[in-house]
C-alpha cells in the first residue's frame, strides 16, 4: 500500500492537485481507507504513464482518456491471449510421465 504522500515522492512531476483531478476523472483509481487514497503499484505506473503521455506524446487532457482507454483494451487483450497460450500449452503437454 501506498500513501498519497509516497505516490507524489515516487513519481516525478506529480502534484497533489493533478493526482487529484486524474482520480476525479477516472483515469488512476486507488482504494480509499479511512477517508485516505490508497495506491498499489499499478497506480505508479499509472500516473507515470500519463505524464509521459503528456511530456512525450503530447497526448492533451481531451485526448488521455481515449488513450488511456485504448491503452486498458491492449492490455486486457494481452491477458487474455496470455491465458488463452497457457491453456493451449497445458492441453498439449503429456499428462503421463
Amino acid at each position: 500500500m501506498i500513501s498519497l504522500e509516497a505516490m507524489l515522492t515516487r513519481v516525478s512531476g506529480l502534484d497533489e492537485t493533478r493526482l487529484k483531478a486524474w482520480i476525479k476523472e477516472g483515469w488512476v483509481r486507488p482504494d480509499q481507507r479511512a477517508g485516505q487514497f490508497v495506491f498499489q503499484e499499478i497506480d505508479v505506473a499509472r500516473c507515470r504513464l500519463i505524464i509521459e503521455l503528456e511530456q512525450e506524446l503530447e497526448v492533451n487532457e481531451a485526448a488521455m482518456p481515449v488513450v488511456l482507454h485504448l491503452l486498458d483494451q491492449l492490455h486486457q487483450a494481452r491477458r487474455q491471449l496470455r491465458r488463452l497460450a497457457e491453456a493451449l500449452d497445458r492441453a498439449r503437454s503429456p499428462h503421463d510421465g
